[in-house]
C-alpha cells in the first residue's frame, strides 16, 4: 500500500473569511471537519446539491509545480483546501477509499479552481491549477488527523 504524509491543515468557520492552519481536525462522517464552513453547512457551495464538499485536498507537488510554472508564490493556505498533502497522487483517488491516519475517505470528483478562488488570489490559478487542483472527498470514518499523518491507499 503506498504511503504520502498529511503536511498541514487549514479551515475557516465563514465563508469568504481567511483560513488558518490549526494543529489538527476532528472528521465527522457525513458532515466534514469540525469547525469548517462546510461541516457548518454555510460554506459558499454547500447548498448545491451532491456530495464531495465534507473535504478538501491539495498536493504540495502541484503547488510547487504551480509557483514554479507561472511565478506566482501562491501558500497553500490561500487554495482554500483543508489538507495539503505530499507524496500523494490525489487525482488517482476519485471514487476510491483511503486513509489519512485513522480516518477513512474516499475520493468523489477532482476540485477544480473556480472563480471564487481566482478572485481571492490571483486569476492565474485558474488555468494554472486545472486537473491539479486537489480532491473533494467525503468523511467515511470519525477520528482525529494530525499533520505527519501518514496518508495510505
Amino acid at each position: 500500500m503506498p504511503i504520502g504524509k498529511l503536511v498541514a491543515i487549514y479551515m475557516t468557520a465563514e465563508t469568504g473569511q481567511p483560513m488558518v492552519e490549526v494543529p489538527q481536525g476532528q472528521a465527522i462522517p457525513g458532515t466534514g471537519l469540525e469547525g469548517d464552513r462546510y461541516a457548518s453547512g454555510t460554506g459558499l457551495y454547500s447548498n448545491t446539491p451532491g456530495t464531495g464538499r465534507q473535504v478538501t485536498l491539495i498536493e504540495t507537488e502541484a503547488l510547487e509545480a504551480l509557483n514554479q510554472e507561472e511565478n506566482l508564490g501562491l501558500e497553500a493556505i490561500q487554495t482554500r483546501r483543508n489538507l495539503l498533502t505530499q507524496g500523494v497522487p490525489l487525482n488517482h483517488l476519485v471514487e476510491k477509499e483511503f486513509r489519512v491516519g485513522a480516518v477513512l475517505l474516499r475520493g468523489v470528483r477532482l476540485c477544480e479552481p473556480c472563480d471564487y478562488l481566482a478572485g481571492l488570489t490571483q486569476p492565474e490559478v485558474l488555468p494554472g491549477l486545472v486537473h491539479r487542483g486537489g480532491l473533494r472527498a467525503d468523511i467515511l470514518s470519525s477520528g482525529v488527523v494530525r499533520p505527519g499523518d501518514e496518508i495510505e491507499w
